[in-house]
């Protein structure tokens, strides 16, 4: 950076400077916020609960650790979600992070959540119901819901966890897409 100017300099190649343009927009404008966002690669889950029609599901890459002590997680959901409800009112949940060959699970919870008849399930240990063959699952209490936008954050306390024995690579999600994740070698 030019101290004078506040200009930040490259030793690049020119072409190398496209490569690295950034396009600004408004913190307004949807679309772009959208494909900005989808710049950050996710995991994705399918969160559960129990509801008095029946269990009900819905697809997430918004789940992320909070705590370790006590044990929280957090998901949100969008309000326009006809489930959104379900969801924020339940006292219980499950969180289930998809192997990356469960891609069809994931796409049938993104547009509806009440049919379980396709998958493997059970009731977990608070009432939510378990999927199988998932890598990981988190039965939480809810234990926090905040307004956030046209989004609601649904904080977690975990009550249950469990890991699939073995490996298994998880379902990843990246500008709109599924796929795995590939590692890099560290540098020597």
């Amino acid at each position: 950076m030019n101290a004078r100017s506040g200009q930040l300099h490259s030793a690049m190649a020119p072409e190398r400077q496209m490569e690295n343009h950034m396009t600004s927009f408004a913190p307004g404008d949807g679309a772009a916020l959208r494909s900005a966002f989808g710049r950050f690669g996710t995991g994705v889950t399918v969160v559960t609960t129990q509801t008095d029609g029946g269990p009900i599901g819905m697809t997430a890459n918004s789940f992320s650790s909070v705590s370790l002590e006590p044990a929280l997680v957090l998901w949100s959901a969008a309000l326009r979600s006809k489930r959104h409800d379900a969801f924020t009112k339940t006292r219980h949940f499950c969180i289930h992070v998809l192997a990356a060959d469960q891609q069809d699970v994931a796409y049938h919870f993104a547009s509806q959540g009440h049919d379980f008849t396709r998958f493997d399930w059970a009731d977990g240990p608070n009432g939510a119901p378990e999927i199988s063959g998932v890598l990981a699952q988190f039965h939480c209490d809810t234990f926090a819901v905040h307004p956030a936008g046209d989004h609601s954050l649904i904080i977690g306390k975990i009550t249950h966890a469990s890991e699939r024995s073995g490996a298994g690579d998880g379902l990843m999600f990246d500008r709109g897409r599924f796929g795995t994740f590939t590692a890099i070698d560290a540098p020597a």
